[in-house]
């Protein structure tokens, strides 16, 4: 079971809890994340396949820092602060408040934009046909906002890259707020960048992100939507999302925009 999960990119401290509710009773199929780590990486404990490491977030044994993307960074033109964004965003506590961003392709030449909900961690990934223009990344967002239920679609916080420079234009068609990141603040958009990271499993740095199809792009985030989540409670992002839903026969769906 550990091998399965592994395959499917769970983290070794998700499969753990995973074993925990399943098997609360029976103290064989119970193990910690740091065994597993063991088994991956020592020599002769567990008897891990020696290729499992590279479903893991990193793909390797020592983790090292992360360096910040270089973003394409300007001056964007009735600009909303995150200083002024509600104050319900920020306990999570009310649905319908997502973080935006791109991952970038090598040389910055494609991109792919992520929303992530803050209150259920869902993800939705959207394709960036031909170019990452601010013309081209307000339609696709558009196209993904609109899928959403209105009470689903309250507000987006994003950072000061000039590709949102269109948020004006989003926010008349939607009725979407959004804010804007202060410089160099990666984590007012924790959840985004914890979720980027993730991403990277799917899409390496250095690598041309334009050959990944809007199916590839929905197989991925429907895998990182069923993936259960210690910050909810066990459950997964997909159930808390539809937990949210008022009406079951509108069902969201990680569209591609």
């Amino acid at each position: 079971m550990v091998q399965k999960k592994l395959c499917l990119k769970w983290s070794p401290e998700q499969i753990s809890d995973h074993l925990a509710a399943v098997y609360p009773d029976v103290q064989e199929m119970r193990v910690s994340p740091e065994v597993i780590y063991q088994a991956l990486y020592e020599s002769g404990r567990g008897g891990l396949r020696g290729d499992l490491h590279q479903h893991l977030r990193t793909g390797r044994a020592i983790r090292h820092p992360r360096r910040p993307a270089a973003k394409n960074s300007g001056k964007i033109p009735d600009m909303t602060m995150i200083s002024e964004r509600p104050a319900e965003v920020e306990d999570r506590a009310v649905p319908g408040h997502w973080e935006g961003d791109l991952i970038l392709g090598s040389h910055c030449r494609s991109a792919i934009a992520t929303l992530v909900e803050r209150q259920t961690r869902f993800t939705m990934l959207v394709h960036l046909p031909g170019d990452h223009s601010a013309i081209t990344v307000r339609d696709c967002l558009l196209a993904a906002i609109k899928s959403l239920p209105a009470h689903l679609a309250k507000t987006l916080t994003w950072d000061q890259g000039t590709e949102l420079a269109q948020h004006r234009q989003i926010t008349l068609a939607t009725k979407m707020a959004i804010y804007f990141c202060d410089p160099h603040s990666p984590w007012q958009r924790g959840t985004n960048e914890n979720t980027n990271g993730l991403l990277r499993q799917y899409f390496p740095k250095g690598t041309d992100l334009s050959v990944h199809s809007p199916e590839r792009l929905l197989e991925v985030a429907t895998e990182l939507n069923n993936r259960p989540r210690k910050t909810l409670g066990g459950i997964t992002p997909a159930q808390a999302m539809q937990r949210l839903l008022s009406e079951p026969e509108k069902p969201i769906v990680a569209t591609t925009g």
